[in-house]
């Protein structure tokens, strides 16, 4: 019995990286009775041991391309894709802290939504941007698990916030009367604050479970940043112990959020399907729909990207699938919330109409302010000469 289970952990555990011979290469270069005791046991290797030669050790990204012609093109449409997700979600959040017509829960989760989409996308897009800058596309192994704590966190906290907001239309729609004493501005706040914290616990979790596996010593990884599905490929510990263990936390960080918001959603149509007045029904629907469209985006990426087991992964699916849910839903929400709203719309045109008065005013400002200095230079230039003569 002993000498099955040592050969399925020889057999798991080959070519795993271990503490010993971490960035060596080869057992060759060890003392012969080290190499001998590794390789009669071959035990796995637990990378959380955070010794210097296992927290420096890198992995490669194989996902950027190779030709320097394409390399810039894709530095150049991933950096305009950043600037406008930048611009979009900075320009909502202003308005919304600006117009006292905006304090409302609704456009206040809108701001937290459109803040931490501004966060996520800051873990992971400027890192990309170098990369595709550089040769050597390598990141150490810590660098790689923060990068994936508050990637997978802020991403979690993203789907917990987008029930949030499914639940506030609840009782905006279902509870009209008691909608000002439950969400208030407290509540409102600390709905936020525990979306955040418990997507960063779960990720936390995650992330630990994960690097506590041992590697195996092909260190390149078949994407553009660090995330759950390409690194757990690179695990030499094949188990459904393993593969569960994912999809749990995956579950629930999606798939309960989503259940949540389905049958509330259910429950709004119920009660709008209830109303007499048809232009009541059209502003109910038209208030829900931009908010649908969201989740829909948001939680079809995150399904294909994590609610599936290891064996079924496809890099180069995921990657596509990666990008669209770092730079396409960003990019897409404050359009899809704006442009749905004609609140919001005339509200962020008059906010740019009046930067662009008062960046006119202030050239005008200038342009005047030079003339008096030079009527005054003339002036002295006058009074010099009379002096003179």
């Amino acid at each position: 019995m002993r000498s099955t289970r040592m050969k399925e952990m020889t057999k798991d555990c080959e070519g795993c990286y271990h503490p010993l011979i971490q960035g060596v290469g080869s057992n060759e270069s060890l003392p012969r009775t080290v190499g001998l005791r590794l390789n009669e046991h071959r035990k796995p290797v637990n990378t959380m041991t955070w010794e210097n030669h296992t927290v420096l050790m890198e992995f490669v990204f194989l996902a950027y391309p190779k030709v320097p012609e394409l390399r810039t093109l894709c530095f150049i449409g991933v950096s305009l894709a950043y600037a406008l997700i930048i611009s979009g979600n900075i320009l909502i959040v202003v308005s919304i802290q600006t117009e006292s017509r905006l304090h409302t829960p609704m456009y206040y989760f809108l701001g937290s939504l459109s803040g931490i989409e501004l966060c996520y996308t800051a873990v992971v897009v400027p890192h990309m941007l170098v990369n595709m800058l550089q040769s050597e596309n390598t990141i150490t192994l810590l660098s790689c698990a923060t990068q994936m704590v508050f990637l997978i966190g802020l991403g979690s906290a993203d789907c917990f916030l987008l029930a949030v907001m499914a639940y506030d239309r609840y009782v905006a729609i279902c509870l009209p009367l008691q909608y000002p004493l439950i969400m208030t501005v407290t509540i409102c706040i600390r709905l936020v604050v525990a979306s955040v914290v418990i997507g960063l616990f779960l990720s936390l979790q995650l992330v630990v479970f994960i690097f506590c596996l041992p590697f195996c010593r092909a260190r390149g990884i078949e994407h553009f940043f660090c995330d759950a599905p390409p690194v757990m490929h690179l695990v030499c510990a094949k188990s459904h112990i393993h593969e569960l263990s994912v999809l749990v936390a995956a579950t629930l960080a999606i798939a309960v959020p989503f259940l949540f918001i389905a049958t509330t959603y259910a429950l709004i149509v119920t009660a709008v399907l209830k109303l007499h007045s048809a232009s009541g029904q059209r502003r109910a629907f038209n208030t829900c729909s931009s908010h649908l469209t969201v989740v829909l985006l948001q939680y079809g990426c995150c399904a294909f990207m994590y609610l599936h087991p290891n064996s079924n992964y496809h890099p180069k699916q995921d990657q596509f699938i990666s990008l669209v849910y770092i730079l396409g839903t960003p990019f897409l929400n404050p359009l899809i919330y704006t442009l749905r709203n004609r609140i919001t719309v005339t509200i962020i045109l008059s906010l740019s109409h009046t930067v662009h008065l008062t960046q006119t005013e202030g050239k005008e400002e200038e342009e005047i302010l030079g003339q008096k200095e030079n009527k005054e230079e003339e002036n002295d230039d006058d009074l010099v000469i009379n002096t003179n003569d």
